[in-house]
């Protein structure tokens, strides 16, 4: 080859390099570039797809609360329901005890403990009473008394059998078990009315002395009670 060949090849050689390097350059720019964009297009498809795991996370998440808020619901409800039904058990059962059990009652101001058969024996006598029936009362008291003597009852059951016997007609007896009321009891509340029923009962048998003198002795001893009030109204009766 001739000298001007070979430098007309260097030359050319010369000049091909540069386009090469410049060539070369803009491949890699055209690369990082596609790499770039590759990269941005999977970060925002794995931005997108991170969202809607979170979307569809957070819907389980409110579908788990709502469920759980339903079962904390039916809970309460059958809490409240257990203790209701709980309630009415010791109520029940307190009852139940209660029956078996003494109580304390206060009677004219004074403390009492009935057992309770002899509180049952008591209300059988005046529920016979109350109802009219004065017969079984008369027996059902008299049995109250025989068995319960010293019952805080006592009274009330001796007063309340003077008053069945006055409903019977039977005067005697009511005088009778109403003065035996005085004597065993001569500071119960009952000894005013007692002695008014006693006045009754004179009245009844036509014994209108006795009456008159039972009727004062009340307007003297106990003056300001209800039974003076009405003693005074039977004496203007008797004239």
């Amino acid at each position: 080859m001739s000298r001007k060949a070979s430098f007309i090849l260097v030359t050319a050689l010369a000049c091909l390099v540069p386009l090469q390097a410049d060539a070369a350059l803009f491949e890699d720019k055209d690369a990082r570039r596609s790499i770039i964009d590759l990269r941005t297009r999977v970060n925002n498809k794995a931005d997108a797809s991170a969202l809607v795991e979170l979307s569809r996370q957070n819907d389980m998440l409110r579908h788990e609360v709502a469920r759980l808020r339903g079962m904390v619901e039916v809970l309460t409800n059958e809490f409240k329901g257990l203790q209701h039904r709980q309630r009415e058990l010791y109520m029940d059962l307190d009852r139940r005890v209660s029956q078996f059990e003494p109580r304390q009652i206060v009677v004219e101001g004074k403390s009492f403990v009935i057992a309770p058969e002899e509180q049952k024996a008591f209300d059988g006598a005046e529920a016979a009473f109350a109802a009219g029936n004065y017969k079984d009362a008369i027996t059902a008291y008299n049995a109250f008394l025989r068995r319960y003597p010293q019952s805080g009852l006592a009274v009330a059951a001796r007063f309340a059998l003077g008053n069945a016997y006055f409903m019977q007609k039977d005067f005697k007896n009511a005088i009778s078990t109403q003065t035996a009321l005085i004597k065993q009891h001569p500071d119960s509340e009952k000894v005013p009315e007692a002695m008014l029923g006693m006045a009754n009962s004179h009245i009844g048998l036509k014994e209108f002395w006795s009456a008159k003198r039972t009727l004062n002795q009340i307007i003297e001893k106990y003056p300001d009670s209800d039974a003076a009030r009405q003693a005074k109204q039977r004496l203007q009766q008797l004239g």
